[in-house]
């Protein structure tokens, strides 16, 4: 057998389904021996960054692994962004590319690169199959790695001569791993006694309780302890139901403003996340003076990796959350359990403050044209069926986004890790060939759906039930309001203006480039437009595309 057909055999042995690819001359081997492995569906896109944006979603969704084929160097070149974007946000996919005839490697052949080295700062491991004898093993250890927590993406380069040579060697299967971890019961103990101690206690939490299926968990524990829960800024998954009383929403960006919104908090519990994603610097530690920390991670990467824990406890979620909540249950005593429901009622009743004020900002901004940021989100809502996965890229409309959206299932979101835009388009392929026929919504901006515009293509060309609902303020919002910080937080005396940063002139025209690419697609102007317009899309079936005309920075 030639090193082509193990590599096939390996992908099969793996459970994988799809290959995620933008095709070239050096990928020959692998196009050329789809025919006979008709188990594995190749999703063809337009461009490299493209493929792997679609595959990180696609594994994030479904939980299963994704592989990418990418075109020699210039091709690993345009999917670098998006594979940061999957260290980023965890994505178990192994990222391949051709590589030129290796017997003609130090002639400096067009196209030829030193792959492996390219890769290696965005991926947990990254490697070059050097000969069809090894190219079992070398695939075996890629996916082992890339779903050792945390996930993420690995790179294999594969010589166009190596996917040729003959071996005797077969893809062997990996096996069953049962890969969760007990934690240590003096962890547990030592995490359980500072709770109980504690009489303002904060929950902060990452994607990991989404990703492990331990969000019951949590909310257990988070109930019992009646702590607020706050989010990672920038969020992948929904970790936390939004609708629960006890949900705060997501953290800002810099150590001073994450420290207030802990306010006096004497105990702040971290679970499974990336603590902290910061924009801006500010001195200081991003906790409330003398409180502590107790950290739940399922890898000992992150555990007190950015911040000191006095109590850090590796283990699986689902098991750790479990045990110190029935170490609770047995140990609290009466006081205890009062002072939680207290601080329970307390943050219903902040819970419900907070829904009246933004309906009061919802009342303000109802009738403005432009379409608002808060009507817009409404409207979107009315117009989307519930169970409808939405993948989520608005950035500076996040908060009404969240306020309109109160997404309590982590099957239903998907939202952009990493701060590099454009994934929102591309991402939403991957989701909706990882849930067919599940309807998809995707939410983005102009500026970010320029990125990956090319997606509307494969999306035309598979068929896909997505509504790729596109906010047209012909600007870089973000980057207007992170210039008036950068000014204030500077000093500059200010700027004038905000240079570079609008999409006018020439006119955006995203319904005439749907068009170009096989989608159906509509405009609207006037906030009552958007509700039936996203509706009568999604009656549609297959990829429809919406650009709705909304209000700029005010």
């Amino acid at each position: 057998m030639r090193g082509r057909d193990v590599f096939m055999q390996s992908l099969v042995a793996h459970g994988v389904e799809h290959i995620f690819g933008n095709p070239g001359t050096t990928e020959s081997p692998l196009l050329d021996a789809l025919a006979a492995w008709p188990s594995i569906d190749y999703v063809c896109h337009l461009h490299e960054g493209l493929a792997v944006g679609a595959a990180s979603y696609y594994a994030r969704a479904s939980g299963r692994n994704a592989v990418v084929s990418l075109h020699v160097a210039p091709g690993l070149g345009n999917g670098i962004g998006m594979i940061y974007s999957a260290l980023k946000g965890q994505a178990p996919i192994v990222v391949t590319a051709g590589q030129q005839d290796s017997r003609m490697q130090r002639r400096e052949p067009i196209l030829g690169h030193d792959l492996a080295a390219m890769a290696a700062p965005v991926t947990k491991w990254s490697t070059e199959v050097q000969s069809a004898d090894e190219m079992d093993e070398v695939m075996r250890r890629a996916f082992r790695i890339a779903n050792e927590p945390p996930f993420g993406p690995v790179f294999v380069a594969l010589p166009i001569d190596v996917m040729e040579q003959e071996t005797g060697n077969p893809a062997l299967a990996p096996g069953r791993t049962w890969r969760e971890t007990a934690p240590e019961p003096a962890g547990v103990a030592a995490a359980v006694a500072l709770l109980l101690e504690a009489k303002r206690p904060v929950i902060a939490v990452g994607d990991e309780p989404a990703r492990c299926g331990a969000v019951a968990d949590l909310v257990r524990l988070a109930e019992r302890i009646g702590a607020p829960v706050w989010t990672e800024g920038i969020r992948g998954h929904v970790s936390f139901p939004a609708s629960h009383a006890q949900a705060r929403g997501g953290l800002p960006f810099d150590a001073a403003a994450i420290r207030r919104a802990f306010e006096d908090a004497d105990l702040v519990l971290l679970v499974g996340g990336d603590f902290f994603e910061e924009v801006w610097f500010t001195p200081g530690r991003p906790f409330p003076e003398g409180a502590k920390v107790v950290q739940l991670e399922s890898s000992h990467r992150k555990l007190g990796w950015k911040h000191p824990a006095d109590v850090g406890v590796l283990g699986a979620l689902g098991p750790s959350l479990r045990a110190i909540d029935q170490a609770l249950a047995g140990q609290a005593s009466e006081e205890w359990q009062a002072a939680a429901a207290a601080r329970r009622r307390a943050l219903a009743e902040r819970k419900a403050a907070d829904a009246a004020n933004y309906a009061a900002r919802l009342k303000k901004a109802w009738a403005r044209e432009p379409i608002s940021m808060p009507r817009v989100m409404a409207e979107l809502r009315k117009g989307t069926p519930a169970d409808a996965l939405v993948v989520e890229e608005s950035i500076t409309a996040s908060l009404d986004f969240a306020a309109n959206f109160p997404i309590d299932s982590p099957d239903l979101y998907l939202g952009a890790r990493g701060g590099g835009i454009g994934q929102g388009v591309a991402g939403a392929i991957g989701a909706s060939v990882a849930r067919p026929g599940q309807p998809v919504l995707c939410i983005s901006g102009d500026g970010s759906a320029m990125y990956s515009i090319q997606s509307l293509w494969t999306a035309a060309h598979r068929k896909l039930p997505i509504v790729f609902a596109i906010l047209a303020n012909r600007e870089y919002r973000v980057l207007k309001h992170n210039l008036d910080t950068y000014r204030e937080r500077f000093d500059t005396g200010g700027g004038v203006g905000y240079p570079q940063m609008d999409l006018g002139g020439p006119h955006l025209g995203f319904v005439e480039m749907a068009a170009g690419m096989g989608v159906p697609g509509v405009r609207v102007a006037h906030p009552d437009e958007v509700a039936p317009a996203i509706a009568r899309a999604f009656e549609a079936g297959g990829p429809q595309l919406v650009e709705i005309v909304i209000e700029g920075k005010r």
